[in-house]
């Protein structure tokens, strides 16, 4: 197996790793991340593009990423993901991992946008108790932050909060634990499939219609500490 992993810089995406690590080692050999052009960061995540890096460089994965223009159509989303498709047919990737954990409109658009492929999409955590999942995360060491926040379900101020579980305990009832319907965002900076932790600084918050952002700065690109 030759998996190329798509890589949101949050925490789902990461244990996806973990758990790919586990299963078949090494077969992770390259992270797929769509990066909106305007402002250079994650799509939707708002992670700096050098903070991204940072964390291929301690998972020690090469990183592709996928510029998108602001805003973005579906037609151009589609096209600039069938070139990234195609680059890892070429370079001989047999599948595709996503964490996604259980919205099944999601995992069918994936699924039918490697059909014909000859890419075979993997989804590791599907069906996992999100509960549950979410305490294995923060047992095992993983250390994220909440970086986007939609405002409609969860006040502005956890923005910027670390993902723990004075964090679980206070999530509003009816929430996912995982965030798995969009309620925040995370960018993870230590965990087990981390060589070594990342150094995060909090910055600036920005809200745009019903989500706020809070920036993540990366000062110290190299190793802070063993994990």
């Amino acid at each position: 197996m030759k998996i190329l992993l798509s890589w949101s810089t949050g925490k789902d995406s990461a244990w996806t790793l973990h758990v790919l690590n586990q299963q078949h080692p090494g077969a992770v050999a390259a992270l797929l991340t769509t990066v909106n052009a305007a402002v250079d960061r994650v799509a939707m995540h708002g992670v700096r593009r050098e903070l991204l890096e940072a964390q291929a460089a301690s998972v020690g994965i090469p990183l592709w990423t996928v510029p998108l223009p602001h805003p973005c159509g579906n037609d151009i989303y589609q096209e600039r993901m069938r070139e990234a498709i195609g680059k890892a047919v070429h370079a001989g990737f047999t599948h595709v991992a996503f964490g996604d954990l259980f919205l099944e409109d999601v995992r069918v658009y994936r699924e039918k946008g490697l059909a014909g492929t000859g890419l075979e999409p993997l989804f590791p955590l599907w069906g996992a108790p999100t509960a549950a999942l979410a305490e294995q995360m923060i047992a095992s060491g993983l250390r994220a932050r909440l970086t986007c926040i939609d405002t409609r379900v969860l006040p502005a101020s956890w923005v910027g909060r670390e993902f723990d579980r004075s964090l679980l305990r206070e999530l509003p009832r009816g929430l996912d634990p995982c965030g798995e319907n969009g309620e925040f965002h995370t960018c993870v900076y230590a965990g087990p499939m981390f060589r070594y932790a990342l150094v995060v600084e909090t910055g600036d918050i920005v809200a745009r219609e019903v989500f706020v952002w809070r920036d993540l700065i990366c000062p110290a690109i190299q190793p802070a500490s063993s994990v």
